[in-house]
């Protein structure tokens, strides 16, 4: 009788601990787990987020593209203001929100900036409201652009910084690299895969991902990876949980073909 293969571990590169929630899920799987923590979250100069929540019954809506935009808002308003209706950006987001007691009034159908503004134009409520975006130092253009473009009044406020990882082991990382020991990577934010291929070099990076499937928790994080030359499997929903149960199946599955034909094509 033959044992079967242990399973290659997975690399987290998201901002968490051994312990920490997508470790979790993909333990609780059966799988090993490496944590490349690429980027780190960190608190922000929150004095204009202060001052827009002094005034939140002001606005119409509060939108939310991240836990870390929920957990910046949700400590300094335990409750959601009377008369603001909130909207997140998927279902990873709004179940944070509710269960800090917050309703989501709008969720749209492909969870990315793009989809929420397009939830937006098809229920016709942009036009004319005022909108707060408590947002990452790091946040993409999308989401603010496209409402205003629906005519939105939106105040994009820095809620929490996105940072590069100081804790990662560049060379331990490039051990795991040289003998492909890497069952599949996964990437929960635009952000963690530039400063992923940023920390382990253009080269390494492509080899890493030759030999390892890319697993992105939406179309935003996936779309960072396309315009690298990579071809990324889009988790089946975008929360952790998802991206875990997604990475189980990239882990028994393999990578594809090789995805670039070289480190220097796009990027």
């Amino acid at each position: 009788m033959t044992t079967a293969a242990p399973l290659k571990p997975v690399v987290v590169t998201r901002a968490e601990a051994s312990d920490g929630p997508l470790s979790a899920e993909l333990k609780s799987l059966g799988l090993p787990v490496l944590v490349w923590a690429a980027v780190r979250v960190l608190p922000a100069d929150t004095s204009r987020l202060d001052e827009a929540l002094n005034r939140a019954q002001s606005f119409d809506w509060i939108v939310f593209t991240s836990r870390h935009g929920v957990a910046a808002v949700t400590a300094r308003l335990p409750s959601p203001p009377s008369g603001v209706r909130t909207a997140a950006v998927g279902r990873a987001t709004a179940s944070v929100l509710k269960q800090h007691g917050w309703p989501v009034a709008l969720l749209p159908g492909e969870p990315s900036a793009a989809g929420l503004v397009a939830a937006f134009a098809a229920s016709g409520s942009a036009r004319g409201a005022r909108i707060l975006y408590p947002a990452s130092s790091r946040a993409l253009p999308t989401l603010a652009a496209g409402l205003t473009q629906l005519g939105a009044e939106v105040t994009t406020v820095e809620a929490y910084r996105t940072v590069s990882g100081s804790s990662l082991d560049i060379e331990e990382c490039r051990t795991w690299i040289a003998r492909e020991g890497v069952g599949a990577v996964t990437f929960a934010s635009p952000s963690a895969v530039a400063e992923l291929e940023s920390a382990l070099g253009q080269e390494d990076f492509a080899r890493l991902l030759g030999n390892a499937p890319a697993v992105a928790i939406g179309p935003t994080t996936a779309r960072a990876l396309t315009e690298r030359g990579y071809t990324p499997t889009l988790a089946e929903s975008a929360t952790l949980r998802g991206l875990a149960h997604t990475s189980l199946q990239a882990v028994n599955t393999g990578p594809p073909q090789k995805w670039r034909a070289s480190p220097s094509s796009g990027g």
